[in-house]
């Protein structure tokens, strides 16, 4: 395995991990309203935030790095609101699939290219930006993680950073 092959596999099982705490995190909301609230100076719901990370990876990485039909609608990741738990998981659930999909095949040789598309007028090779979706979507798992503890006044854990998920077998995306 050279190091292509451990980049794309390492960040494909951060975002699985990452994207599995998510729906956790979601689902520990104790209702589908307080995922939608918010407190002041906290723009984002814990709603909008998971809607903004399934429509992110499924757009940067299904859609144009593995060439899915997906046409993301960021207008609606921010203004959608009042979705169930439910609903929302599945959103997530989507993206776990289209980002396994796109990554298991993606061409390695890609990595070493520029992604397709400027990111906020920003060239970077595709590897770069690959590593900036995996913080990307921590950085908002954490986000979540603490919303859910201050809209709920909950602090049990939904165990959102798992070590030992980082070097379990990837799972087969044609099996899905």
């Amino acid at each position: 395995m050279d190091s292509r092959d451990v980049l794309r596999d390492t960040v494909l099982r951060l975002l699985l991990r990452d994207l599995a705490a998510l729906q956790r995190e979601v689902t520990a909301y104790p209702d589908d309203a307080s995922l939608w609230r918010t407190a002041p100076s906290i723009s984002n719901s814990g709603g909008t935030l998971a809607l903004h990370l399934a429509g992110n990876l499924r757009g940067f990485i299904s859609s144009v790095l593995g060439g899915s039909e997906y046409v993301r609608d960021r207008e609606r990741e921010f203004t959608a609101t009042g979705l169930s738990r439910a609903d929302v998981t599945l959103e997530l659930a989507d993206a776990e699939i289209q980002v396994m999909r796109a990554l298991s095949t993606l061409d390695l040789a890609q990595l070493d290219v520029e992604y397709p598309h400027a990111v906020m007028a920003t060239r970077l090779r595709t590897d770069v930006f690959l590593m900036h979706l995996a913080c990307h979507a921590s950085y908002h798992l954490g986000q979540i993680d603490y919303h859910r503890r201050l809209m709920t006044g909950d602090s049990a854990t939904a165990k959102t950073l798992s070590i030992p998920a980082l070097v379990e077998p990837l799972p087969d995306y044609r099996a899905i």
